[in-house]
């Protein structure tokens, strides 16, 4: 029986990790365990794009790419494309506006006055620390833009010329940025994107002024929209893969993400009409995001453009537009990190960006309690330690309750050993006496399994925040740990978590099943591996979290008479 414990608890421990790592694959649609690969663009001619267009009245929107082998889905015939990133020729050179803020740098094209470059001033890219961090992206390798225009007729879209007018840069002591986009008259209607950028801010206020310069009445529809690869980011790692690719959310259906894969087969659910919510491309870190204010019916739509170009958006209508009247919606577009306090504050559900599975009821009071131990300690690395600290206090007497019974389990395992020695040829009996020992000595061999099992959903929420907070991202620890998003470069905080799970095993008494004893300590140096390739945030958590919990077993086996025994490795 107490090798049935110990072999459940470590099958509790494989499991946490299979379901950490496997079952996040799955939830995020993806096939593959590890070395997850990123879809690869091809030059073959495309199939007819799936129809997951939102509804009838969407019939306007103007066609994608010019001159591609594609059909539009219905209802979403006329929108306009650009040069997919599977092309091997650059799109066609096209004036460019720079704008840029305290936070931001942005590239604004003069077709449309769409968004083509996003770059983060405040934080590094990740391959090159002296170069700043690119999301939003129209070049050879990437597509990734955001874009508005008008349906309903021959009106102004995001390929149509625009004059800019406005300030390009946001002055010392400023407060605010505005800068304008002007179409020229097209069926009777004049566009005017007015964009306003705030100090400190990654959301971008965007007025669509229709004026009606015609000698009838309009009533034209807006559509936004997020048009991007399906590729993953540059410098995903391989040993973890992290959701990227569209997500609509509603007021009925909350957060729905949209497989890329799920667009190409048409099976893409999600909620197409709504008055509330927003429409957002997400990857590891970062996002974007399209929000239309409360109480605005839309309709929600996610289409293939092109080979490997996919887009999410919404459609708006404006209301009829007398001759010489004008009328304006407004739009927020967000194009940032996934800055939880930040996120709450623009849009209900915002920031549910940062996706955290399944456990977000346990993963977002975590965050907050790290956040306010950052407040505090004003270092990640220190947070972290002091939250696994927290919880493991919080843990103690179900820790406590645990580890006494593996003491007892232990300082009974010579009279088991002896006993199973002496009967192994009768299992019947051997198994009689088993229990009748346990009986005698007060002992539940599975008494140490459920405190464990109750805290292990915890542990797995707070390996997720960790691993989806952005805060993490270029932030030092101590020494040579200068980014806790990133492997550790000398291997050292990984060295220190596999002797630290060594000594784990070899405070645990040896199975009398050989084949078990070596399992006991293959498991966790397989599991140690894959730390050598995790962040370093995570890396110490677990450090953390190993070193408690052997202080903690040393300290109750002392006070119940069982001194700490080391049990070796026989592989012979």
């Amino acid at each position: 029986m107490n090798d049935i414990r110990r072999t459940f608890l470590w099958v509790i421990f494989g499991f946490s990790m299979v379901l950490l790592w496997d079952q996040w694959q799955i939830y995020n649609g993806h096939k593959a365990t590890f070395f997850p690969k990123p879809v690869v663009a091809t030059a073959e001619t495309p199939a007819a794009p799936a129809n997951t267009s939102a509804a009838a009245n969407a019939g306007d929107i103007p066609s994608a790419v010019p001159n591609a082998a594609v059909n539009p889905p219905s209802g979403l015939a006329q929108v306009p494309g650009v040069v997919a990133a599977a092309s091997p020729v650059m799109p066609t050179a096209r004036e460019r506006i720079e704008v840029t803020t305290d936070v931001l740098k942005l590239s604004f094209d003069i077709e449309g006055g769409s968004l083509l470059r996003s770059e983060f001033l405040k934080f590094s890219d990740l391959q090159d620390e002296k170069k700043h961090f690119v999301l939003l992206d129209e070049s050879k390798a990437r597509v990734y833009v955001a874009q508005t225009g008008l349906i309903g007729g021959a009106f102004a879209s995001h390929k149509t010329p625009m004059k800019f007018s406005g300030d390009r840069e946001l002055k010392e002591g400023q407060n605010e940025l505005t800068f304008k986009f002007e179409s020229p008259d097209l069926g009777g209607l004049k566009l005017i994107k007015t964009y306003t950028l705030t100090r400190g801010s990654y959301a971008l206020k965007v007025a669509h002024q229709v004026l009606n310069t015609g000698t009838a009445a309009a009533a034209p529809q807006l559509y936004v929209q997020l048009l991007r690869d399906g590729n993953k980011p540059d410098g995903e790692s391989a040993f973890y893969s992290t959701f990227t690719g569209p997500a609509v959310y509603t007021d009925a259906k909350k957060y729905q993400k949209i497989e890329f894969t799920d667009i190409e087969k048409n099976k893409a659910e999600f909620e197409k009409t709504t008055q509330q919510g927003y429409v957002a491309m997400v990857q590891h870190y970062f996002a974007s995001a399209w929000v239309l204010p409360v109480n605005t019916a839309r309709e929600n739509f996610a289409r293939k453009v092109d080979v490997n170009l996919y887009a999410v958006g919404m459609i708006t209508p404006f209301t009829e537009i007398a001759p010489g009247q004008n009328k304006t919606l407004e739009a927020t577009l967000f194009v940032g990190p996934q800055e939880e306090k930040m996120l709450e504050v623009l849009a209900p559900g915002l920031e549910l960006v940062k996706d955290y599975g399944w456990l977000t009821v346990l993963a977002k009071p975590l965050y907050w309690l790290l956040d306010r131990l950052f407040g505090f300690l004003q270092n990640w690395g220190w947070s972290i330690v002091a939250l696994v600290v927290l919880l493991k206090l919080a843990f103690y007497w179900l820790n406590a309750k645990a580890y006494a019974s593996m003491a007892k389990m232990k300082a009974i395992n010579p009279r088991i050993m002896e006993m199973r020695e002496r009967l192994k040829d009768n299992p019947q009996q051997m198994q009689q006496e088993m229990m009748r020992i346990y009986r005698e000595e007060k002992v539940n061999p599975m008494g140490g399994c459920f405190p464990i099992m109750v805290q292990i959903p915890v542990f797995i929420a707070l390996y997720w925040v960790l691993l989806s907070s952005v805060e993490m991202r270029n932030a030092p620890w101590v020494a040579w740990i200068h980014d806790l998003s990133a492997p550790d470069p000398y291997f050292i905080l990984p060295v220190i978590m596999t002797l630290s799970t060594m000594l784990q095993t070899a405070l645990n008494p040896a199975p009398p099943d050989p084949m078990q004893a070596k399992l006991m300590w293959i498991m966790p140096l397989v599991f140690s591996v894959m730390f050598f390739f995790f962040p370093s945030g995570l890396v110490l958590y677990w450090i953390t979290n190993n070193i408690l919990s052997i202080a903690q077993q040393w300290v109750i086996n002392t006070r119940m008479g069982v001194p700490p025994q080391f049990n070796l490795p026989k592989f012979n």
